[in-house]
């Protein structure tokens, strides 16, 4: 079973820096710097957004550069074989996968020689499926439960309200355990009452 990260949105204050903290560790390991999770929000509450690592991974089944596989207990994506097709990101039940993209860096502005057309204006944002930049390449961006780090996601670590955690087998296991002895106290006291209920009445 894949481990995944689950909010608690009872604890979570809405204050994004679990996106900050993702987008800033990312940057600095020369990936896409933006968030592989987005904070939601209703009249009520707010939880962060985030890939569940399927177990079935609908996303590595459409990829076909074969850019996102289960690796250590989880569903990574090699953002350097993106090609950009964004069927992952339709195939994601959850919307957990976004497309980013950045302009190449060391290019001065204005280097284009006067023989060349004037670079097109950037079109309006209409929705991260339908977005084109010229000079961009849309890369998918997802979870990668900060893989090369060895202390974990960074969301995690950074949460002032620790309203984020990383779950694994263990942790799934003995929550099964609880539940599970919780429905049988709670069964077995119904069921003697209902015996005490059908004994009185015969």
């Amino acid at each position: 079973m894949n481990r995944f990260v689950i909010a608690d949105s009872a604890r979570c204050i809405g204050c994004h820096t679990c996106e900050a903290a993702c987008a800033e560790t990312h940057r600095l390991r020369g990936l896409q710097a933006a968030p592989r999770l987005t904070v939601t929000r209703n009249r009520q509450d707010s939880a962060p957004q985030l890939c569940h690592q399927c177990e079935d991974a609908p996303c590595a089944q459409v990829c076909p550069a074969h850019a996102i596989t289960r690796v250590d207990d989880a569903i990574q994506l090699n953002e350097s074989l993106c090609v950009s097709c964004k069927l992952c990101g339709i195939a994601c039940p959850f919307g957990a996968i976004r497309f980013d993209g950045s302009r190449p860096q060391g290019i001065p502005a204005g280097c284009q020689t006067s023989l060349a057309p004037a670079t097109p204006a950037d079109p309006l944002p209409v929705s991260g499926f339908l977005d084109w930049i010229p000079g961009v390449r849309a890369v998918a961006v997802k979870c990668d439960l900060c893989h090369f780090d060895a202390q974990g996601p960074a969301c995690v670590r950074t949460c002032p309200t620790q309203a984020l955690r990383l779950v694994d087998n263990h942790e799934i296991a003995e929550a099964s355990r609880r539940k599970r002895e919780r429905s049988v106290i709670r069964d077995g006291s119904d069921l003697a009452a209902v015996a005490r209920n059908s004994g009185g009445v015969q």
